[in-house]
């Protein structure tokens, strides 16, 4: 094993509370009681559409939803790294494949102007191999464009690296690229939908999980060793 690709939101980095305070503050300028916290983080993974649909009950092609979805984001990005923080066990799983020399990267539709900040904002974290945005492909996830370019990135064949990630468009890219897959249960899971049914070859409960699952099934089987980029290079 060469690589672990991670998702962002719900996988790697805890954005949840940002994004429910940004939504509430939106409703609040609109004169609207605030969400139930749960409302909101059910629908993170799906981006800022899905929270405007939920904060607002209209759709996409309503006069107001562009409005408000460019106020969302604006909102964001004044907010993005303020309660968000790594997942626990994240840290010290990083901090065990950089000691085990393999590299880790992300995967993400979260565009690079939030995604590249937010990244900034934990210079602690390990040198990260590879960062792919929705900018660097022509097709995001579910696609397995994006994964094949970020093991192109790192110097790894996909068989070599592991996806892991919240939501079943993670799993079905993973599967696509060729690439043993991960599924989060702890992530943001839409209600009614089970991570068991996505058909990823393990599933996790928390981010402690990780390393152990990787040491059983990958590392000892499939060797390890590969060099990590720089964070500045991959943004």
């Amino acid at each position: 094993m060469k690589a672990v690709l991670f998702d962002l939101d719900g996988t790697l980095f805890d954005t949840a509370p940002d994004f429910i305070h940004v939504l509430n503050q939106l409703r609040q300028q609109e004169q609207l009681p605030p969400l139930p916290d749960a409302a909101i983080r059910a629908v993170v993974s799906n981006g800022a559409r899905a929270m405007v649909e939920l904060g607002f009950g209209i759709q996409e092609g309503d006069a107001q939803f562009e409005s408000l979805r460019k106020r969302f984001l604006d909102l964001y990005l004044g907010h993005l790294a303020v309660k968000t923080l790594p997942f626990p066990g994240i840290e010290p799983l990083l901090g065990q494949l950089a000691a085990a020399n393999i590299a880790w990267g992300i995967v993400t539709n979260k565009p690079l102007v939030y995604t590249a900040p937010l990244l900034r904002a934990f210079p602690h974290l390990p040198a990260v191999g590879a960062v792919i945005c929705p900018e660097h492909v022509v097709n995001r996830k579910p696609h397995p464009e994006p994964m094949l370019l970020a093991c192109a990135q790192i110097g790894c064949h996909p068989e070599e690296a592991i996806y892991v990630g919240d939501h079943p468009r993670d799993i079905d890219a993973g599967r696509a690229a060729g690439m043993p897959t991960i599924a989060c249960s702890y992530g943001y899971i839409d209600d009614g939908d089970d991570p068991a049914g996505w058909n990823a070859d393990h599933l996790v409960d928390s981010a402690e999980e990780i390393w152990p699952l990787l040491q059983q099934h990958y590392i000892e089987k499939m060797g390890i060793g590969t060099r990590d980029r720089g964070l500045g290079e991959a943004l």
